[in-house]
C-alpha cells in the first residue's frame, strides 16, 4: 500500500506554472534530453514543498528501445526527474556555491508504469537543507495514482 501523498494533490494546479522549461533552465544546469522538468507549479520555501511535472512524449530517445511495442518511462529517469525537482528547490533557496548533484537515493519504489502521453506530477518535501547538502522526500503521480517514491540526497558540486 502506498504512503500518503506528501502534498494534498487537490492543491496542485498544473495550469499555474511558476517556472516553465526556460525558467527552470536558468536554475538547473540540465540541457537537451536531460532537462526533464516541464514546469514547476508549486514552490513553498517556508513549508519546504515543491511540485512540478513532466509531460512524457512519444518521440523521446528511450521510447524506441524501452520497451518496443509498449514503451515505459524508465525508472532511472523518474529518479532523475525527482532529483531535478529537489535541485530546483535547493538552488532557488540557496543559489550560491555551484549546482546540486546526486549524493544518493534511498527507499525508491516504483508503483506503476508511465507511458508516453501521460503527465507525471512530481512532488517533494524538503527534509534537510544546508549549504552543501539537501535531502528531499519525493513522489510521482499520474492522476491520483502514485507511480514513484524515493528520497533524494543532493550534494553541492
Amino acid at each position: 500500500m502506498p504512503p500518503e501523498p506528501l502534498i494534498d494533490l487537490a492543491s496542485i494546479d498544473t495550469g499555474n506554472v511558476i517556472a516553465d522549461r526556460e525558467a527552470i533552465g536558468r536554475v538547473n544546469p540540465h540541457r537537451f534530453e536531460f532537462a526533464l522538468l516541464d514546469g514547476i507549479c508549486l514552490l513553498d520555501h517556508e513549508a519546504g514543498l515543491i511540485a512540478g511535472y513532466r509531460d512524457v512524449r512519444d518521440d523521446e530517445f528511450w521510447v524506441r528501445g524501452h520497451i518496443p511495442g509498449r514503451p515505459i518511462f524508465p525508472g532511472v529517469l523518474m529518479i532523475e526527474t525527482a532529483a531535478q525537482l529537489v535541485s530546483y528547490f535547493a538552488m532557488t533557496r540557496i543559489p550560491e556555491g555551484g549546482f546540486l548533484g546526486f549524493g544518493g537515493v534511498e527507499g525508491v519504489k516504483f508503483r506503476g508504469a508511465v507511458s508516453p502521453r501521460e503527465r507525471v506530477v512530481m512532488v517533494g518535501k524538503i527534509l534537510q537543507l544546508r549549504a552543501r547538502r539537501c535531502i528531499g522526500a519525493t513522489q510521482g503521480f499520474v492522476g491520483d495514482r502514485m507511480v514513484f517514491e524515493g528520497t533524494i540526497v543532493g550534494m553541492r558540486i
